[in-house]
Formats: structure tokens, sequence, C-alpha cells
């Protein structure tokens, strides 16, 4: 079923055992074109391709999200968790310290839009392979 997978990768990326690459794998393989990451509400919103979502809570902290959007200290998450140096957890902690208060991947759209309190926003083109 995947509405459990999407709960287990859900799970597995909250404690940081998976790689972001890995995470994208595990729900296109379940279905999912995209999903919400609200930190305010600490849910996560998945829109399957069927037309129906499944939202999972957080079980992370996502600790207070500041006031001020900081695209350069985001980016300095983002490039972490792309380098496989930074895993989620600390990459909630860094997003919400940069002032992002939800981000929504679009996995079959390979790009993920990063929002702040006030409508700020970076969007983010996924990472191309290396050869």
């Amino acid at each position: 079923m995947s509405k459990q997978v999407i709960d287990e990768l859900a799970i597995a990326t909250q404690q940081g055992k998976l790689t972001f690459p890995q995470v994208v794998q595990g729900l296109l393989e379940a279905g999912v074109e995209s999903y919400l990451v609200d930190f305010a509400t600490k849910q996560n919103t998945h829109y399957l391709a069927d037309g129906t979502t499944h939202t999972v809570p957080m079980i992370l902290d996502p600790g207070p999200i500041a006031a001020e959007f900081n695209s350069a200290d985001l980016v300095a998450a983002i490039r972490g968790a792309q380098a496989d140096t930074v895993r989620y957890p600390e990459f909630v902690k860094r997003s919400t310290a940069a002032g992002v208060i939800g981000y929504w991947a679009f996995l079959t759209g390979k790009r993920v839009i990063y929002f702040g309190r006030k409508g700020e926003q970076h969007i983010e083109e996924f990472a191309k392979p290396q050869p």
C-alpha cells in the first residue's frame, strides 16, 4: 500500500536515515507527484498521481521559524543536503533558522519551492546527476 510506504519514508527521513535522492525515488515509486512540508503546522501533505492526498505529521520539532528569510543560509543547507553532509534533521533546523516556513517539492517537475513567512521564495532545481 502506497500510504504505508509514504509513512515509512517520512519516518526514516525525519530520523536522518535517507538521502534526498533516496526519498525522491521511494516517493515516486509510491505514486507521489509532489509534497508540501509545512513547518508551522508540523505536517507533510503528499499529492499522489491518482488525485488523492496523504498527510503525515512531523515527528521532528522544526524549532522556531525565523522572521526574516535568509536565502544564503537556506542555499547552504540545501548544498549540504545535496553533498550528504547534512541530513534531514539538521536541514530542518537550518531551514527554519533561515526563515523557511515550508516548502513544496515537485518530484515530477524536479524542483522545490521554499517559502518565507512574508511570501519570500527560493526555487531550487534538482541537482543534475554527475557522470
